[in-house]
């Protein structure tokens, strides 16, 4: 891939969304629906860019064959691995050691792949070249990922077994190389983003002729652990840190940032992607999850499409590290707080958030649960939707701990914070705090009166009625909840 043609828009498997895609028959995507799925955001939506995960049960291994053999006129114009493009995410064996040896067959799947495309070509393309790897905390974690490929899935070819070489016995092993994008969720890893790319870049001697190296940083799962804010100042101090490095090195450092629709996780929407884009400024690719590709009209999806790639990438915002942190650290401790006291609801409500999916897709860090003394929650889409469903929007939690300095702090660094908190405030519900503690409610309460706001009142009333069931433990409440996504346009 040429530096000119890094994808804006990466399509990913997120079940964020609300309607179903008009391809599936069901409310739930599965098996052969993923494969139309991905032709439907390169076709229909002109995104350019899809994600593979193959961390999940039932992942496709043969994607690449069946979107040549069912769409083989569309790809024959749009050639895999040249206009549009595939892109896996693997398991990583330090946080899933079960599932170690899918990330070694996903590995094995990439020259099988080649073999396929160059069959329908007749020429040399491959349909993928580059794997992410989820939960990434040190370069050390992606260096095995690539010496791995390199030593013994192309390093094999020339290897005999009784009296032939493995490449005349079967075939060559190609692409030569394929690129490893890590993708870093956790708060230290990200301001360590810069590190362990340079560590990673300094390993291998060919990217002194390399034009770039991608690096994922996440959205959903900081904001779990530590309060939207903290996600969104974390991700600012490490994209000006992969700026530095990109300078040191003279390499371009292409970020992706996987944002959802919620404004707890990202408030990335096609009608207003201008919002995340001038956040983040400097970020390359921007993944448009299932709430931003089905929740909308149509004909505004392809128009907010239009608009990233037509926006270009300049530099990151000047943020000040150690004001930012110091936010960040009293804003997490404030929100960590606040959900152990929530934590109960949102496991009894999350139960009624509909499913998506049928196969479970990558597992995240599992969030607050590693730093509460036992304290579990849901993954972000589930959190982010029981929370909605009560009137008690996320991005509210832990921002009680700043002061109006603190704010005009925020706002400097974080432009757009005043419009997320409003975007958030339509879906609060204030009589639905009578449930909370007398502290926790005062907390609410002062954020509140950060900014002014317009209550949707048919959200609100949705709210009400779900809260009023959840207390006299009726099991009718999946539809509500339903029903307030669909005013909201996402689930979580």
């Amino acid at each position: 891939m040429k530096l000119k043609d890094i994808p804006r828009t990466m399509s990913t498997q997120h079940p964020d969304n609300v309607k179903s895609p008009f391809f599936v028959d069901s409310t739930i995507i599965e098996g052969e629906d993923e494969i139309k799925e991905a032709f439907y955001a390169f076709s229909h939506l002109d995104i350019e860019e899809q994600l593979w995960d193959c961390e999940g049960k039932e992942a496709d291994s043969f994607v690449v064959e069946k979107l040549l053999s069912k769409y083989g006129d569309y790809f024959s114009e749009n050639k895999l691995g040249d206009k549009k493009f595939l892109t896996l995410r693997g398991p990583n064996p330090r946080v899933e050691k079960n599932k170690g040896k899918i990330l070694l067959e996903t590995l094995e799947s990439i020259p099988r792949n080649y073999d396929i495309a160059h069959k329908f070509y007749n020429e040399d393309v491959a349909p993928i070249f580059e794997i992410a790897i989820p939960m990434t905390s040190s370069a050390e974690e992606i260096i095995r990922v690539k010496e791995y490929y390199d030593k013994y899935i192309v390093g094999k070819k020339d290897k005999k077994v009784h009296d032939v070489s493995i490449k005349k016995w079967v075939g060559d092993f190609k692409p030569d190389k394929i690129n490893i994008i890590p993708l870093i969720e956790d708060k230290k890893s990200m301001l360590d983003a810069h590190n362990i790319t340079g560590k990673y870049i300094d390993k291998f001697p060919e990217f002194k002729d390399k034009e770039y190296q991608r690096i994922w940083l996440a959205r959903s799962d900081p904001a779990l652990n530590y309060g939207s804010l903290s996600a969104v100042l974390i991700n600012k101090i490490s994209l000006q840190r992969l700026h530095n490095l990109q300078e040191k090195k003279s390499i371009e450092i292409l970020p992706i940032i996987g944002c959802g629709s919620a404004p707890f996780r990202g408030n990335f929407r096609p009608d207003n992607p201008e919002n995340c884009l001038g956040a983040y400024p400097s970020m390359q690719t921007f993944t448009t999850q299932s709430a931003f590709k089905y929740d909308f009209d149509e004909s505004i999806v392809r128009k907010g499409i239009e608009t990233i790639k037509n926006t270009r990438r300049k530099k990151p915002i000047f943020i000040e590290e150690e004001k930012a942190l110091d936010i960040i650290s009293r804003v997490s401790k404030e929100y960590q707080s606040q959900i152990k006291e929530l934590a109960p609801i949102i496991n009894g409500l999350s139960k009624h958030v509909p499913q998506r999916r049928k196969r479970k897709l990558h597992i995240g860090l599992f969030g607050y649960s590693r730093e509460s003394n036992g304290v579990k929650l849901p993954r972000a889409i589930k959190f982010t939707a029981s929370l909605y469903s009560i009137g008690l929007p996320p991005e509210l939690l832990g921002l009680s701990a700043l002061d109006d300095k603190d704010i005009e702090v925020v706002y400097d660094d974080y432009d757009s914070f005043g419009q997320d908190i409003k975007d958030s405030l339509r879906y609060f519900n204030e009589d639905n705090l009578s449930i909370f503690s007398d502290s926790l409610k005062r907390q609410i309460k002062k954020v509140v009166e950060i900014t002014d706001y317009n209550t949707d009142e048919e959200h609100k009333k949705i709210t009400s009625e779900i809260l009023k069931k959840y207390k006299n433990k009726l099991n009718s409440i999946n539809e509500d909840v339903n029903r307030a996504a669909s005013i909201r346009k996402f689930l979580g």
